[in-house]
Order: C-alpha cells, then structure tokens, then sequence
C-alpha cells in the first residue's frame, strides 16, 4: 500500500499546504486501486498531481467540515461536465448527511443533488471492502459526527485518525498498525478546549498505547508550529515519527 500526503493543514489551508487529503493507493489485478481519504479546502487542485481524477476509486470522509468535505464540490463537477458519461459514479463515504451537506454547499436542489455523479453511502457498522481495500471505522471525539478508519491491503495496515480528541476508541482502532496518520492539532503549552482536536504528545501517547509502526502527525494549522508539536511528541513515543509534509509518501 502506498499512501501520499495531498494536504495536511488543519482547519483551513495554508500557503503551504491544503486542508486535509490523503491518497491510498494499491496495485491488485494488473491496476491500481485508488482511494481518497477527505477532500478538504485547496485539495483538489493538489491531487492532481499525484493522479487523474478519472481514476479515483472512492473517497472516504471522515467528517462533514468544510476542511475535510468542501473540495468534493469542485470533483462534482468534474465528474458531471469533465468526464467521460460511462464512467460508474464513485462510492462516497461518509457520516449520515454527506449527500444533503454536500448538495447544500453547492446550492443544488437535494434531489437528485450530486448523486447522478456520486454513490452517497454510510458507513457500514462492521468491515466492509473496495476493491483490494478491507476497511473498518470506529466513532471518534468530535463535535460532529465523525469518523477514524483502517485501511488494510496487501498485509499492511493503516489508521487515519480524522478529527479527534484523545479517545479510547481511537486507539483499539489502531492496534498494531503499519502507519498510524493521526492529528495534532495543538501544543501543550496552549490552553486547548477539550474533545475538539489533540496535541502532538496526546497522538504520540496514543501511538505508543496501541504499538503501531510508525506514527506521522498531521492536521496542524498554519498558525501553529509544526516543530513545537513534534518536539511535544517524541518523548512520548519512540518509533519513526514524522510530520506529515504535502508530497511525501509512505509505502507500507
């Protein structure tokens, strides 16, 4: 499984980095099967240059903020105005209320809304698959309803945590992951409200509690130093860690 940071900025975009986006792609039955994990603020445009927008498999969201859902917009109309008619529509993923939000935002009546173009569904409460993909979701600490899932393919596993804060259920999800992509949003030194995000050493806290492989931080905002949430991780955790930077990828 190869996934490549698209977008890592948290809240909104930055000058940068996009908000939140992530592409997990895997080769199964002579191609490649490609997955795209939230499509927030500025991401888009990014993910064109890691690949054609015609090939995306399915998108999984793991909430309804425009920082996490707002790009599928700008994909709405390429997949009605820019692609080829044939083309079966793509699996979205995502909370109860994706189709109507996402219709909404674009100023679309909620019928048919963007569902000639995209196959609207919820999360299933078990494990359910795309392709070479086995996938599972956990709820996360959120003010919405939102969502972390686990991706496995090929022997390799990988948790994304969405938005969060600090939360058991995180961490069962986790356990024993290859790559554990998970926000970190704030520093310690600030005074943060609770159950809305996490710190840099609240991750690393979870990464050690369910022994994953490799923790990469992510979601932080342009506001916030990169390097003060890193420095307020590793004591915390003492596997390869990495902040997540737009274009890096990671093969499991």
């Amino acid at each position: 499984m190869k996934l490549t940071i698209v977008g890592m900025s948290g809240s909104y975009p930055g000058p940068d980095s996009a908000a939140s986006c992530y592409l997990v792609e895997q080769e199964h039955e002579g191609r490649t099967h490609r997955l795209v994990l939230d499509l927030g603020s500025g991401a888009l445009g990014q993910l064109q240059r890691y690949t054609r927008l015609d090939e995306i498999d399915a998108v999984l969201l793991s909430h309804l903020h425009a920082d996490h859902c707002l790009d599928l917009c700008g994909f709405y109309v390429v997949r009605r105005y820019y692609c080829e008619k044939s083309l079966p529509r793509v699996p979205v993923y995502g909370p109860r209320g994706t189709a109507g939000r996402l219709a909404r935002a674009y100023g679309l009546p909620l019928h048919p809304g963007m569902t000639t173009e995209f196959d609207f569904r919820s999360y299933p409460d078990g494990r359910f698959s795309l392709g070479p993909f086995s996938i599972r979701r956990t709820r996360v600490r959120h003010p919405v309803p939102a969502y972390a899932v686990r991706i496995e393919a090929g022997g390799s596993s990988l948790v994304y945590s969405g938005d969060t804060g600090a939360c058991g259920s995180l961490v069962r999800l986790a356990a024993g992951c290859d790559l554990f992509l998970c926000e970190g949003s704030f520093v310690e030194s600030a005074d943060n409200p609770p159950d809305l995000h996490m710190t840099g050493k609240e991750a690393a806290e979870h990464a050690s509690r369910a022994g994953v492989g490799r923790l990469v931080l992510t979601h932080i905002p342009p506001t916030v130093d990169q390097m003060e949430v890193l420095a307020d991780a590793k004591p915390a955790y003492a596997g390869p860690l990495d902040v997540a930077r737009p274009g890096a990828t990671y093969t499991l």
